[in-house]
């Protein structure tokens, strides 16, 4: 059975930064790409970043500079670090695997506010 457990989100200050996890089971994680996606109630899932198998990376140009995605194969988990967060950056995060987008974990909440 395929798992994807997010965990790591919170409630931060702007210019703060989280680091949020991904641990992954049921499939074999290092032959697949891992994404990050966002989603603000009333809005469209928006995609923040993809890792690939081969290591190359993909940021949406909203958190270029500020986040970066990262990997642990033999801890089949997924990372994203989230500096300097803004309060547009309030959303549920949710790892997927790419390019399938087969399976979601259950999100985990990002507020970024004073």
């Amino acid at each position: 059975q395929v798992q994807l457990v997010e965990s790591g989100g919170g409630l931060v200050q702007p210019g703060g930064s989280l680091r949020l996890s991904c641990a992954a089971s049921g499939f074999t994680f290092s032959s697949d790409g891992m994404s990050w996606y966002r989603q603000v109630p009333g809005k469209e899932r928006e995609l923040v970043a993809t890792i690939r198998s081969d290591g190359s990376r993909y940021y949406a140009d909203s958190v270029k500079g500020r986040f970066t995605i990262s990997r642990d194969n033999p801890k089949k988990t997924v990372y994203l670090q989230m500096n300097n967060l803004k309060p547009e950056d309030t959303a549920v995060y949710y790892c997927t695997d790419y390019p399938r987008n087969a399976y979601w974990g259950q999100g985990t909440q990002v507020t970024v506010s004073s």
